[in-house]
This record gives structure tokens, sequence and C-alpha cells, in this order.
């Protein structure tokens, strides 16, 4: 195509896509690294789950179930809820995007507990919104008056993950239900990481129109690469998002391995004890290296690395090593770095790869 042509071409482009320049191909990670920068479960799936999709690999010459009836009606089983109070999606990232569409105009404003999910910044974006960014407090507790008055009043809707990625803090479900009981706004609840802390907002549901509660079956139950997430919601929400959907959202191995889960979560719960005790584990060896540790209830760590070298730095040291870790550019998260939790024998390289790179610092002189 000519330089004339290609210019026509991007001058075609509606307004929002006009200001993004085009998305260069990444680089995959390299195979031999330790993959600890975003968040999977490291186990895999549990065997009666694996035959579940094996199963529907017979089935790839026909079209996925329209609408997801029989995911959302084991969701609604599983849950106590009826079948109108549950969204299936490809991954909860999918969900996302359809709340963006369906309440966001151009000019319209959307507020967030952060740091949170960055990608939420690109969702409004896209939507030609104002994306408000609410800090948490020092002691990471739920911001009632700014959420609901100053600059926030005015939000479409308001969103927070509980425990929060990438702090991995937890706030008191009866806390959220203060929010939720005094906003006459959508509340956004992600719950994306909720299977490694003590307690979940489900029952509030059926209590609140205005709550829309997600979940994911990437973090806790292991199925990352198969993009399976659930809302759950008022029937009058829920029924205007399924509306705006894309037919044949999910695939059949999605549907299948969504509805095994479902039916056999109980033998994931050894999966769950053995990330939670690394988590413990792993937390308490990064303090006696220097690390502040931001006590966590999901599958990751929050840690601030000791003085001299910022995020940036460790993160470079320590995919040397093959080992990939995530940072932030958020303010205020400069100095921090996020370990997903994985199996013993990865976390065990991860520490040994600190303590090499702190001996060596040790040997140089820290700055």
């Amino acid at each position: 195509m000519s330089d004339a042509k290609l210019q026509s071409v991007l001058s075609a482009l509606s307004e929002v896509p006009r200001q993004l320049n085009a998305l260069p191909s990444s680089k995959a990670p390299d195979a031999g690294c330790i993959k600890l920068n975003t968040n999977e479960n490291p186990f895999a799936l549990p065997a009666v789950v694996m035959q579940s999709a094996i199963a529907a690999l017979e089935r790839l010459y026909l079209y996925p179930e329209n609408d997801n009836i029989s995911l959302r009606e084991a969701a609604a089983l599983t849950y106590d809820l009826s079948r109108d109070q549950v969204i299936a999606g490809n991954g909860s990232s999918e969900l996302l995007g359809l709340i963006y569409r369906a309440f966001l105009a151009p000019g319209d404003t959307v507020a967030m507990v952060s740091p949170g999910f960055s990608f939420n910044r690109k969702l409004a974006f896209l939507q030609g919104a104002d994306f408000l960014e609410i800090g948490w407090g020092e002691i990471h507790s739920l911001l009632s008056k700014q959420l609901l008055l100053g600059p926030a009043k005015d939000a479409k809707f308001i969103l927070l993950a509980n425990p929060n990625n990438p702090t991995g803090t937890f706030i008191p479900i009866a806390d959220i239900e203060l929010l939720v009981a005094q906003s006459d706004r959508l509340i956004v609840l992600d719950e994306a990481y909720v299977d490694f802390a003590p307690d979940d907002a489900l029952r509030l549901v059926k209590r609140h129109a205005n709550l829309l509660l997600l979940r994911t079956f990437s973090k806790s139950y292991a199925a990352a690469g198969i993009r399976v997430g659930l809302g759950f919601g008022h029937p009058e929400v829920i029924g205007r998002l399924r509306n705006i959907q894309n037919v044949f959202n999910m695939n059949v191995i999605g549907h299948a391995v969504g509805v095994s889960i479902l039916s056999n979560r109980s033998a994931y719960d050894e999966n769950h004890k053995q990330i939670k005790y690394e988590r413990q584990r792993v937390s308490a060896a990064l303090s006696q290296f220097g690390f502040t540790v931001t006590p966590s209830h999901a599958n990751f760590l929050l840690a601030r690395v000791p003085a001299g070298r910022d995020s940036v730095w460790w993160q470079a040291s320590l995919e040397r090593k093959k080992i990939l870790i995530a940072v932030f550019p958020d303010r205020g998260l400069e100095y921090s770095i996020r370990v997903s939790i994985g199996t013993k024998a990865q976390m065990d390289a991860f520490l040994a790869a600190v303590s090499d790179i702190m001996g060596a610092e040790d040997l140089e002189g820290r700055p």
C-alpha cells in the first residue's frame, strides 16, 4: 500500500483509534524462564477437569452453545443464584469491556480505587471517558466519602478489586456492603483472587441491585489459558450486558472446563493450601532479605525493594537469572515488585536468585 493510500486509510479511523499508535508485536518470553509475573496458578488442571477438556475436543466441529446457557446454569446452581443473575465471558476481561460499553459515553467518568488493574485505563480511553483514580488510605481502607462524594460523585460506576491487585490487600465485606448500600450507582467488584482470601461478597448480590461481581477461573482454578469468567448481578443489568455480548463469545472447551470446575471445586483445595503456604514462606524470606512485604490475601506478593535500587533494576536483574516478575509505573510503586506464587521449586529458584543478587550487591558495595 502506498504512503498516500495508507494515510487515506488511517484518516478514516474514528477519533479514539486514531489517537492510538499501531501496536507492535511483543516478544515471547524465553521458554526457560520461571514465569512469576502474571499471577497464573502454577499447577495443572485436576485430572477430572482435564478429562472434560479432552472430551470437548470431539465437539470442535460444532459451534459453541449460544448464550453460554449450560455454564450459566451450572454457576447459578453452584452459587445459589438464578440463571438470569449470571453472565459468562471469555475471561472476566471481556465482561469488563461489556460494562464499559454499556455504561459509558464520551465525556462520562468512571472511578477506580487505585492502584488497581491498569487495563481499566485503556477501556475508559476507548469509550472516550474520563478515568478517575482514587487512592487507597494508608491502611488500605475503603474511602467511602471519596468514592461517593468529591470528584467521584458523578462517576457512572465505581471499580474496586478485593483482594486488590497489585497490593494483595483485602477489605472486610461489611465495609464493601456499606459502600454499596450508600451508593445509587453501579459498584463493580472484581473478586479474581477471592479464593485465596478469608471471605467473599457473593451473598451481597441478592441484597443490592447496584452490585456487579466478577470472578475468573484464571487464578485459583488454573485455567488462564482457556479464558473463563463469570459475572453476578441483578437480572436487569446482567440481561442487558448479555444483549451486547458477541455471538459465540466462548469456545466449547471453555464451556466444558468451566462446568467441570464448578462441579469439582474441592479438587483444588490442596492446590490453594500450597499456594497460601508458599505465600507466607516467601513473604518471610523476602523480609529477611530487607524487602518490605505488603500482607497479601492473593496468590502474589507486592514487596518494596531494599534501598539503593528501584523496581526496574530488580526486574532486569532477575530476568538475567531467568526469573520474570512484574513492576508498575504507578506513582508510589516505583520501588515495588510483584511476585506471583508458584510451586515450591519455582519459589526456591526465585529466592536463590534474590540471594545471589543481594550477595553480588554486597560485594560491589551498594550505592
